[in-house]
């Protein structure tokens, strides 16, 4: 929550990510994903993306994975 409400202050999702997320291929890609289609991720996950509107920013989403 703290770093969703850097993130609605104006902070760089990029360098939030690069800073903060276990996932090794963030320092590559900087958390951006890309396009990904239904089945794809845990549903969990694929649920919070689909609902939240494109450039728009989700409560943060717990999976077996995790947050995201």
């Amino acid at each position: 929550l703290a770093l969703r409400s850097q993130l609605l202050k104006g902070t760089d999702f990029a360098t939030l990510a690069r800073q903060y997320s276990n996932d090794k291929s963030v320092a590559q890609n900087g958390g951006r994903l890309g396009y990904f289609t239904a089945f794809q991720t845990v549903y969990p996950f694929e649920s919070a993306a689909y609902a939240t509107p494109v450039g728009g920013l989700s409560q943060p989403v717990r999976s077996k994975f995790g947050y995201h």
